[in-house]
């Protein structure tokens, strides 16, 4: 399970400290401009779903200067974030709205993109579902998300560690797999004209330092149901243990985040 509004609290807090930190984030940015650029859009009005302090959205608009540019983040902070990064270009709109139920008539986009967004959803029907409505027909659904496979050192870890302690209640983030991203296109009426999985990994010198991180960007445990007390502080200790023993490089110890990058076309009929 996964808390809204315990996602929407950290990344609001945190909204401050977020470019210092999101250095996997901002790759990813990167990397799904490559694979827009590939396909050789011009679209004219575009939407930034889960903006956050506005990368996304500024590249875009930098990319399509005559475009018109919609940017929405669940989190006030952020979207007031992306305002200010964004001050100054014409045709911008930025708005604290949800990927699930998005602020904008049918057909009002050329290009819905996103970034390190939708992992945050308990399901992705309602978010794809909203991205193809608000798409024109022929209009193209581009996006990344951290996918099955993410943070695999430190699930691995966690599970070892319960299991020395003789617990069993994982409560470690599901991320979807790639077969249930395609999955919710096609539910949502989307031609899958692109779906690749690629690693992006970060070290840092210990897990502490990673745990900092991760919470420094917002991105904590969202589970609505955190465990507390003696108990959990044994297993987080051994899970440090573990972690530094079976991963540990010269390098730090690393953090795996497995993106997922899709890509849907709207039918035009």
């Amino acid at each position: 399970m996964i808390d809204r509004r315990r996602v929407q609290s950290a990344f609001h807090r945190q909204a401050g400290e977020y470019d210092a930190h999101a250095a996997v984030q901002k790759r990813v940015v990167a990397r799904l401009m490559e694979i827009l650029d590939a396909e050789g859009v011009s679209p004219e009005r575009i939407l930034d779903v889960g903006t956050g302090t506005g990368l996304l959205g500024r590249t875009l608009g930098s990319r399509h200067p005559g475009a018109s540019l919609a940017c929405v983040d669940l989190a006030p902070a952020m979207a007031a974030a992306a305002r200010l990064s964004l001050a100054g270009r014409e045709r911008t709109v930025i708005a604290v709205a949800d990927a699930e139920r998005l602020p904008f008539p049918a057909a009002s986009f050329d290009l819905v993109a996103s970034s390190s967004t939708f992992q945050w959803l308990e399901s992705l029907d309602a978010a794809f579902a909203e991205a193809w409505r608000v798409l024109t027909p022929g209009g193209l659904f581009a996006f990344a998300l951290f996918g099955a496979g993410t943070f695999r050192e430190l699930k691995a870890s966690y599970r070892a560690a319960l299991a020395a302690v003789e617990r069993d209640n994982d409560r470690t983030q599901r991320f979807f797999s790639a077969g249930e991203v395609r999955g919710a296109l096609e539910r949502a009426g989307f031609g899958v004209t692109s779906l690749t999985v690629e690693d992006e990994i970060e070290y840092h010198p210990d897990v502490p330092a990673f745990l900092r991180a991760v919470r420094r960007i917002g991105a904590g445990n969202a589970s609505p149901r955190r465990p507390r007390g003696l108990a959990e502080r044994r297993v987080m200790a051994e899970m440090m243990r573990i972690y530094g023993e079976r991963f540990g490089a010269p390098e730090g110890i690393p953090a795996t985040y497995a993106v997922i990058y899709g890509m849907g076309v709207k039918s035009e009929t």
